[in-house]
């Protein structure tokens, strides 16, 4: 072989070994990049798993920070959305009571139009009429006026009169219903005894030889005993009696107590005069407040100071009209309870009040003064409630009624004191009420007649009907009727009976 042959041999055998070197180095790298890209696009893949999941945790934080920004939004606007559902409804109403309004105001500018259009027909009615009594009668405007006015008070008066009577009778029925049931059921309620105690003035004695001993030698027991009690004993032809007289019923009373002990002792002298006397003041005192606090304990009134209570207790000695005062006040405090307590006044006050409204009559012998003022000075000296004060005080109308309760002890004294058989009175007196009463009704003018009867419960007037008409006779019986509760004391109610008579005769020829 030739050298050229082998060099060409050698030098495509060195490039045949460059192109497989090249062409090893290609795969190789294309090997090597193949490998490059595959990590490449798992760290790829990688990348984007890393991204979706922050992508995912960010839209899930997002989410959460939108919703905790949204939620006090939403409540918001819950509350607005309420808000504006409530001005809505508020809107609606108001625009309801605007239309309402605007209603009553059309209702009401019609009424006065209707008004002012009667009113300026009854003017020009009135205006007509007065033309009309000028032309004709020539009569002057107040003339005229005069004689329109007296029409109209003619035309109209039977219709007021009417009406007047329907209301007044209306009304007049169902008070008297409701007070005569309350009343009815008080003094059914109330079943204490009203039969009048009256003290006894004589003691029984049981032979001369025990009168002798009274009178004593030369009437020296006697004048002790008249002494020591402060009465005067009357001995009169009657064989059994002996008469004690004074003024005080507690001296009375003392005075009788003592004789009847020195009557059944038997031994009658100056000394034992003394004795028994002042054990029958030192009874007295005790039976005194016993009598006050019973009479305290039965009502119900509690808290009263001693001393006042000793005082209540003197008025069972002490008789108005016959009647036991202290029996009254009590009859008097059971009343005004029961009253009360139908009325919804305050029961405690109303007893209170009634069973002390005479306490003044317990020593208005000794102090100046009525009792009712007396009794108004001896409760303030005690402490007693001004309530209580106020209820009593006015019993006689010398105070005004400033309670509920001080109406209801009227009542009560008005029932305990006015019912049949409660007192007495002489016939002088009771013929003075009488005149009175009718001198006091005749004193109006239109009176021609007046006649007092029912014992004075009652009160006939006959009246001029050409000077008294039918209207002004209805005024009249309300004036008489004032008159004669400001100036007339009496019990129980006065009836005033108006009476007008027209009488019309004809003759036929």
């Amino acid at each position: 072989m030739s050298i050229k042959l082998i060099l060409s041999l050698l030098a495509l055998s060195g490039l045949a070994g460059i192109a497989l070197g090249y062409v090893l180095r290609l795969l190789i790298a294309l090997g090597q990049r193949g490998s490059l890209e595959l990590e490449i696009k798992q760290q790829m893949l990688e990348a984007k798993e890393r991204a979706g999941k922050i992508i995912a945790e960010a839209e899930v934080r997002a989410e959460k920070v939108v919703e905790e920004h949204e939620k006090p939004l939403r409540e918001r606007e819950e509350v607005l959305a309420k808000a504006v559902e409530r001005l809505g409804k508020r809107e609606e109403f108001l625009d309801e009571r605007e239309r309402s309004l605007s209603d009553e105001a059309e209702d009401v500018r019609n009424r006065e139009n209707e008004a002012a259009n009667v009113k300026r027909e009854a003017e020009r009615l009135r205006e007509e009429r007065r033309l009309e009594l000028v032309r004709l009668g020539r009569l002057s405007e107040q003339e005229a006026r005069d004689a329109l006015m007296k029409d109209l008070e003619e035309s109209q008066s039977e219709a007021l009169l009417a009406r007047l009577q329907k209301l007044e009778t209306r009304g007049r029925e169902a008070l008297d219903e409701k007070a005569r049931s309350i009343l009815l059921s008080s003094i059914h309620r109330m079943a204490a005894s009203v039969n009048a105690e009256v003290m006894t003035l004589s003691v029984t004695i049981p032979s001369e030889e025990i009168k002798g001993k009274v009178i004593g030698k030369e009437g020296r027991n006697i004048k002790a005993f008249e002494r020591a009690t402060g009465v005067d004993v009357i001995i009169d032809d009657a064989p059994d009696k002996i008469t004690l007289s004074s003024f005080d019923p507690l001296r009375r009373h003392v005075a009788k107590m003592a004789l009847e002990r020195l009557i059944e002792d038997g031994r009658i002298q100056p000394a034992k005069i003394e004795e028994v006397v002042e054990k029958a003041r030192a009874d007295l005192a005790e039976m005194v407040k016993q009598r006050g606090e019973e009479a305290a304990y039965e009502v119900g009134v509690v808290g009263l100071d001693p001393r006042l209570v000793t005082l209540l207790g003197r008025l069972y000695f002490r008789t108005s009209y016959g009647q036991n005062v202290l029996q009254h006040s009590v009859e008097m405090a059971h009343l005004a309870g029961i009253l009360a307590e139908q009325l919804g006044a305050d029961a405690d006050t109303a007893r209170a009040g009634a069973l002390l409204h005479d306490i003044g009559k317990a020593v208005d012998h000794e102090v100046q003064g009525t009792h009712v003022e007396i009794g108004r000075r001896i409760l303030e000296k005690f402490g007693v409630s001004k309530a209580v004060i106020q209820a009593m005080q006015s019993h006689h109308e010398e105070y005004p009624y400033e309670t509920a309760e001080s109406i209801i002890v009227q009542v009560a004294d008005a029932i305990s004191a006015g019912r049949p058989g409660a007192r007495r009175d002489t016939v002088e007196r009771y013929l003075e009420r009488l005149g009175d009463l009718e001198r006091l009704a005749s004193a109006f003018p239109g009176v021609e007649k007046t006649y007092a009867i029912q014992a004075g419960r009652e009160i006939r007037i006959f009246v001029n009907p050409g000077k008294v008409s039918d209207l002004a006779m209805h005024k009249l019986a309300r004036d008489i009727a004032e008159r004669v509760q400001q100036e007339l004391k009496y019990p129980g109610e006065i009836k005033v009976n108006v009476i007008r008579e027209n009488r019309v005769v004809e003759f036929a020829r």
